[in-house]
C-alpha cells in the first residue's frame, strides 16, 4: 500500500476542476469538450492524488497506479501510463504528465515536441519529487540537485542547477522558483516580466511559494506575503503585502488568492472574469484555496466548494458539496 501523500483535494485545469474526496472517489465539473469530465472518473476508487493538465486530469490510486481521462490528442492519456505500478507523484504539465515512481524513477507522457518527455529522465534514479511547467518537467534528486528538461532549456535557462536542500518545487509558465529548507527562494527561467527579479533574493522565512504565469507569490512564517514579477494586471499590487495571519496562497495566470487564519479569503490581480469578484470577502469558514487560469476556489469547513470568476464552462458553479474532504496542502502547478 502506498502511503498517502500530502495533496490538493481539488485539483484546477484551465476549464474544469477536480474534486478528491476523502472516500478516495472523485467529482468533477466544468468544460467536457475533452472529456475532461468524462463519467470515467466516476468509476475510480482509492484515489490518493489528483493533477489537472490543459485539458487532461491524472489520478493516483493507493496502490500506485494510474488512471487518466480527457484530451488524448497529443498522447497525455496515453495507455501506457494505465500499466505503472509503485507510483507515488504524478503531476501535469499543459499537455504531458510525469510520475515519479517509488524506485526513484521518473515516466513522462504526452507531448514531446519541446522535449518535455525528452528520454533524459528515463536516466534519473534517486527523484524524490517532480513538477511541471507548461511545456517543461523539473526533478529533484536526492542530493538536493534539480534536472529539468523540456522547453526553455536553453532558450529561458528553465533547468538550471542547485545543490542546496530543496522543499519545494514551484513552476510557473515559463519560469520556476524553489524554495530551500532555510527559508529562502531561488528562481530561473524566462524573467521578461520580472518573474526572478531579485526581490526574492531577499526573502527569508518563507514556508509556501506559489506561482501564476509570470509571477510568484511567498508566503513568510509571519503570516505575510510577498510578490514578484509581472504587474501588469496587479497581481502583484502591494495590497498584499498589508494582509497578516495568511496560511495558504495560490495562484491563478494573473491573479492569487490567500487564505487566512480566521478562515477568510483575500484576492488581487487581474479581474477581467470575476476571478477577484468581492464575493470572496463574503467566506468566512475557508480551509484551502486554489485557482484555475481564470477563476477561484475555496474549499469550506462545511464540506462544499464555492467558485468564482470565468463561468464559460460551469466551472465556476457554486456550493458543489464534497463531503468529508481531506484537509492537506496545496498543490502548486500552473499551465499556461
Amino acid at each position: 500500500m502506498i502511503k498517502k501523500p500530502q495533496n490538493a483535494t481539488i485539483a484546477c485545469g484551465v476549464t474544469h476542476l477536480v474534486a478528491l474526496l476523502s472516500d478516495g472517489t472523485l467529482q468533477c465539473w466544468g468544460d467536457n469538450t475533452w472529456n475532461q469530465c468524462d463519467p470515467i472518473h466516476s468509476t475510480f476508487s482509492d484515489i490518493i492524488q489528483i493533477a489537472c493538465g490543459y485539458m487532461h486530469s491524472v489520478a493516483l490510486t493507493s496502490n500506485g497506479t494510474v488512471q487518466c481521462w480527457g484530451n488524448n490528442d497529443k498522447n497525455q492519456c496515453d495507455p501506457l501510463c494505465s500499466t505503472f505500478t509503485n507510483v507515488i507523484q504524478v503531476v501535469c504539465g499543459s499537455f504531458h504528465s510525469v510520475a515519479l515512481f517509488a524506485n526513484g524513477t521518473v515516466r513522462c507522457w504526452g507531448e514531446n515536441i519541446f522535449g518535455q518527455c525528452d528520454p533524459l529522465h528515463t536516466t534519473f534514479t534517486d527523484v524524490i519529487q517532480v513538477n511541471c511547467g507548461s511545456h517543461y518537467s523539473v526533478a529533484l534528486l536526492s542530493n538536493g540537485t534539480i534536472q529539468c528538461w523540456g522547453w526553455g532549456a536553453g532558450l529561458h535557462n528553465q533547468c538550471n542547477l542547485f545543490t542546496d536542500v530543496v522543499a519545494q518545487i514551484i513552476c510557473g509558465s515559463f519560469h520556476s522558483v524553489v524554495l530551500l529548507s532555510n527559508g529562502t527562494v531561488q528562481c530561473w527561467g524566462d524573467d521578461r516580466a520580472n518573474q526572478c527579479d531579485p526581490l526574492h533574493s531577499t526573502l527569508t522565512d518563507v514556508i509556501q511559494v506559489a506561482c501564476g504565469c509570470l509571477h510568484s507569490v511567498a508566503l513568510l512564517s509571519n503570516g505575510t506575503v510577498q510578490c514578484w514579477g509581472n504587474n501588469q494586471w496587479n497581481q502583484c499590487d502591494p495590497l498584499c503585502s498589508t494582509f497578516t495571519n495568511v496560511i495558504q496562497v495560490a495562484c491563478g495566470a494573473h491573479h492569487s488568492v490567500a487564505l487566512l487564519s480566521d478562515g477568510t479569503v483575500q484576492c488581487w490581480g487581474n479581474n477581467d472574469f470575476n476571478q477577484c469578484d468581492p464575493v470572496h470577502r463574503t467566506f468566512l469558514n475557508g480551509i484551502q484555496v486554489n485557482c484555475c487560469e481564470t477563476s477561484s476556489v475555496v474549499l469550506l469547513t462545511d464540506g462544499t466548494v464555492r467558485c468564482w470568476g470565468n463561468n464559460r464552462y460551469n466551472q465556476d458553479i457554486m456550493g458543489l458539496t464534497v463531503t468529508n474532504v481531506m484537509m492537506p496542502s496545496c498543490n502548486c502547478c500552473l499551465l499556461w
